[in-house]
């Protein structure tokens, strides 16, 4: 059954029905990104990619966990319509700390899914504001709203040097490396341009969802500043990931199997030099999230 047809609800849609369904879409889009597999040193279907503390079922107890939280953000999106977009921010936080509580309950304390939920947090609160306006969702339209939630985030979060304490901020002061934070405040610039266009592209020239999946995966390997790769292997470690991603962009786009086959050397080689992209895959799930959203029905 196509995912649309899945999300169908009856008209005319109350808040209630687009929650449901925006928050569907949510963890569907983390679905996906779970189980794609082979992902390069990421936790898939066939191993645990560079991780040590996680596997397949420590990332779907962790998806049981945040999946509830996804129409919740979109109620309070529609229900703050009205506010400020700077000053929503401060209205949703409680709640995205409440899915991380949920989230590390559920994994003993790992974290699995941090970034998606900040992301997809946002994305789901910025959908209820614009749905609850009249206006239309579409990826353009719900991005630009969580730019304007995110005005000024990453100067207004990021502490001076001597207090950085956090990982991200450590980076951001040593590689100018703005993160999660400064994806949103572009509204999600990166995974638009390099994620929903190459995914989209791939859809168009009749690839599947799963190989669409793969190949907006390499080129947001092969264009994404990564904090998680900085943060475990340094500069040497995310140019060591572009390079390769960008190497085979640059050949004639194989068969399934044999672009399968590339990406499951390029795991092997992220795990020997314990390397994972996990901005990377939250981006992804991004990515899925913003291409398939004009497909939920709406007025």
């Amino acid at each position: 059954m196509p995912f649309a047809t899945a999300l169908a609800v009856e008209s005319p849609l109350s808040v209630a029905d687009m929650a449901r369904a925006v928050g569907q879409l949510a963890s569907g889009s983390l679905q996906r990104e779970m189980e794609l597999t082979p992902k390069p040193g990421l936790v898939d279907q066939a191993n645990s990619g560079a991780h040590h503390d996680m596997d397949l079922s420590t990332f779907q107890a962790s998806l049981a966990a945040i999946a509830p939280w996804f129409p919740v953000f979109f109620q309070q999106g529609a229900e703050g319509c009205q506010i400020d977009a700077r000053a929503f921010l401060s209205q949703i936080r409680g709640s995205g700390l409440d899915c991380e509580r949920a989230m590390l309950a559920a994994t003993g304390g790992v974290n699995t899914h941090k970034g998606s939920v900040f992301s997809l947090g946002l994305l789901c609160a910025a959908a209820g504001r614009v749905f609850a306006r009249g206006e239309a969702l579409a990826c353009d339209g719900v991005a630009a709203e969580v730019a304007l939630i995110c005005a000024d985030l990453v100067q207004r979060d990021m502490r001076a040097p001597a207090a950085a304490c956090s990982a991200g901020e450590r980076l951001y002061w040593q590689y100018g490396l703005k993160g999660a934070r400064g994806e949103a405040q572009s509204g999600f610039a990166i995974a638009r341009a390099h994620g929903v266009v190459p995914y989209q592209r791939a859809r168009t020239n009749g690839m599947d969802d799963e190989r669409a999946l793969l190949e907006a995966l390499l080129h947001l390997m092969a264009h994404n500043p990564d904090t998680n790769l900085v943060s475990r292997g340094g500069a040497s470690g995310l140019r060591l990931v572009q390079m390769e991603a960008r190497r085979l962009l640059a050949r004639p786009c194989p068969a399934t199997h044999a672009r399968k086959a590339q990406l499951a050397a390029f795991d092997k080689l992220l795990i020997e030099h314990h390397l994972s992209p996990g901005g990377s895959a939250d981006l992804l799930a991004v990515s899925w999230f913003l291409a398939n959203l004009d497909n939920i029905a709406q007025p």
